[in-house]
């Protein structure tokens, strides 16, 4: 939000300066009207890189979201106000990025403006499922119900996500491990044994030169190495933000052997739990899809949904584009085609959604159980590769002394 710096004279005649956070320089005034001060003169102030909020990533943990939300359905069902049950809230949440939304948006309410409008201001905090629902949560006069669907909605999400790190968790800190032990054997140990088999005046095993290698390399070049890791790190980062180079990573992390499954299975679930829920709410079928276009998170998913829009559109069936692409299973498409039929899509959504969440949940519990012996065997196989490298040399040695 812009930051004012102002100067003016309080009630009592005392000069006055600081600066305020508003939508605009109106605003501002308006505010510090209401605080006593008549404003003399007032400028957005510039924002300095310190000054500025730095996040990466979600603004607001989900876990943090969830909360709130509970938190606010109940307040709404015990017949608190919206205006003071967010004043409330403010005070509740440990998520400053939250907080600091509340307090936009309790101030956005007291000017007469709707829940929906205000939140829809902070896109970062607030996503576009939250908007439209709550928006159709205002014109039904159902907003607790509204509330608690999502928080039921992001609780499930969390609950699912959550398995899915934790499946990839065990192997990445293994992997950590593996690389800090290697480096740390190739930079610390390995360069001790350097001179004594310059001394043996022998022919070294091909496996004690590729480990020597890679010990000069490791301690010549190391800063490349870091860099390397950099700069992969940003470019994949850059290129998750380009839609068709993204469309191209999900389309490989669904066909990968083994995670392919968990992640497409995933994204099957949060679009089946997205739908289920706008419907729930009344949003309209075709807003509906383009929201679940832009929050599933995968692009190959995302694709299909605007075919299905389109198709819709056309008067056709929402399952046929689902139908003719590998992405759906047939337990997807005919679930949707039977709710299209029977007018409870929201509900067989729901079963789709329940469904794959119980199967993600067996899938990274197999997952871990297949993967903690593998990296524990990748782990001893590098550790034993470069103890072998070491002791082989010296083996043969000691044999020839021996002769």
């Amino acid at each position: 939000m812009p930051q004012f710096k102002y100067e003016g004279r309080d009630m009592k005649g005392r000069w006055q300066r600081g600066t305020i956070a508003s939508e605009s320089k109106r605003d501002a005034v308006l505010k510090l009207r209401q605080k006593g001060i008549k404003v003399i003169e007032i400028a957005e102030a510039p924002q300095a890189l310190l000054n500025k909020e730095i996040t990466f990533g979600k603004a607001v943990k989900l876990q943090d979201f969830v909360i709130y939300l509970r938190q606010f359905a109940t307040l709404i069902r015990a017949g608190v106000s919206i205006v003071d049950s967010t004043r409330i809230l403010v005070s509740q949440t440990e998520s400053k990025a939250l907080q600091k939304a509340l307090i936009d948006i309790e101030e956005s309410l007291r000017s007469g403006n709707p829940l929906s409008v205000s939140a829809a201001k902070h896109p970062r905090v607030f996503p576009s499922l939250f908007v439209n629902m709550v928006k159709a949560g205002e014109a039904s006069g159902s907003m607790d119900e509204t509330l608690e669907r999502l928080a039921d909605h992001f609780e499930k999400m969390h609950r699912t996500r959550q398995k899915i790190v934790s499946a990839l968790a065990y192997p990445i800190a293994v992997a950590v491990m593996a690389v800090a032990v290697v480096t740390f054997l190739l930079v610390a140990v390995v360069p001790t044994f350097v001179e004594m088999f310059a001394d043996f005046h022998a022919e070294l095993p091909a496996i004690t030169k590729f480990v020597l290698q890679a010990s000069e390399v490791m301690q010549t070049y190391w800063w490349l190495v870091v860099i390397a890791f950099i700069a992969i790190y940003v470019l994949f980062s850059l290129m998750k933000k380009q839609k068709k180079i993204k469309y191209y990573l999900d389309y490989a992390a669904m066909r990968i052997p083994i995670f392919g499954k968990l992640v497409q299975k995933a994204a099957l679930a949060r679009m089946a739990r997205t739908l289920s829920s706008l419907f729930s709410s009344y949003v309209p079928i075709l807003q509906a899809l383009s929201i679940v276009e832009n929050v599933v998170e995968n692009e190959v998913i995302a694709k299909v949904m605007k075919q299905a829009r389109d198709a819709l559109e056309r008067g056709q069936s929402l399952a046929e584009p689902m139908r003719r692409h590998w992405a759906f299973p047939p337990l997807v498409t005919q679930m949707i085609a039977i709710g299209e039929e029977t007018g409870s899509l929201d509900a067989m959504l729901a079963k789709v959604a329940d469904f794959y969440e119980a199967e993600v949940d067996a899938g990274t519990d197999r997952l871990k159980s297949l993967i903690e012996p593998l990296m524990i065997v990748l782990l001893a196989g590098l550790v034993g590769t470069i103890a072998t490298s070491i002791t082989v040399p010296m083996y043969d040695v000691f044999n020839h002394i021996q002769q």
